[in-house]
């Protein structure tokens, strides 16, 4: 296995971004010369070249594209590390990384963990919150990149365990004029005749949807597809398009003015969440606590 320098790898991320080495050297304070030997000791360590030299510079080869990604996310690593060993040194007492699907966090999980950091017991502890779609969010627990995660329970944890934390509803939004705002509900069959908001393509909700279409022999049709629910709301309130969206997310954002929200009448239309880790016993205190606070929070009749 090699062991890769941090600082050189640092260095490169920065000659691909500037694609310039004598940039990438003014933003390090180091001269292009050492920069330039310093890669070419990595393309030897890697056995292949990284960078190709154009007219005004370089760019990376894809072997250097691929390394630009990985180098990338070593040095998130790296910064997380020190960022973690810092908070020790500032006292804090704990420490806790989580996952959690972009539903839960438009939603209810902000709220939630801004409550548990908010208690006197708790003011040594750190949280710290990255939003994933729901299979991320489980490949990053399995992994070991966070210690929790929140995600829809209808994605396949694996040797997870997990305990039910809160549910939303999804509903149909459209633009006031649309031939269904009319609707006091609506079968999901009867959306696939309108071309819809789409969320990433990999999404669990995307791709439950794409399934339930095909369930029923048709195509779910996208006239744009966006990143989060807010923009969905965006583009519904255009008169784009429709789109699928937890009510919970509309009433939450007070998104409701100039949109039609129709309720979905299909029994999947009530989504679960759950709060997933690898083993109880490998919590640590703090990821214990907030994991216990939350299910609290989704479950008031469990305190």
């Amino acid at each position: 296995m090699r062991d890769f320098d941090l600082t050189t790898l640092r260095l490169f991320v920065a000659v691909c971004e500037t694609g310039n080495m004598s940039r990438a050297g003014e933003r390090a304070s180091i001269v292009g010369s050492a920069i330039s030997k310093r890669l070419a000791q990595l393309e030897h360590q890697v056995r292949t070249p990284l960078l190709v030299r154009k007219r005004h510079g370089v760019v990376p080869t894809p072997a250097g594209q691929t390394l630009l990604e990985h180098a990338r996310s070593m040095l998130d690593g790296a910064a997380r590390i020190e960022r973690d060993m810092e908070s020790y040194v500032a006292g804090a007492h704990g420490q806790v990384r989580m996952l959690a699907s972009i539903s839960a966090m438009t939603e209810s999980l902000a709220g939630d963990v801004a409550a548990f950091l908010n208690m006197r017991a708790h003011r040594t502890i750190q949280v710290d919150v990255e939003e994933r779609i729901s299979p991320e969010v489980v490949r990053g627990v399995h992994e070991g990149m966070a210690s929790l995660g929140v995600c829809w329970d209808v994605v396949e944890l694996g040797s997870l365990q997990a305990r039910p934390y809160r549910s939303d509803h999804l509903c149909i939004v459209v633009p006031p004029a649309h031939p269904l705002a009319r609707r006091k509900s609506l079968r999901f069959e009867q959306t696939l005749d309108h071309e819809h908001v789409g969320l990433r393509v990999n999404s669990a909700l995307q791709v439950m949807l794409q399934r339930a279409a095909a369930q029923l022999g048709r195509t779910l049709v996208h006239r744009i597809v966006v990143s989060n629910f807010e923009a969905a709301l965006h583009v519904v309130r255009a008169g784009l398009a429709i789109s699928l969206v937890p009510r919970e997310v509309v009433e939450r954002q007070g998104a409701s003015d100039g949109l039609a929200v129709i309720p979905l009448a299909e029994d999947w239309a009530e989504r679960r969440f759950v709060v997933c880790f690898r083993e109880v016993d490998q919590l640590s205190l703090a990821s214990r606590a907030l994991m216990e606070h939350l299910l609290a929070r989704g479950n008031p009749g469990s305190r």
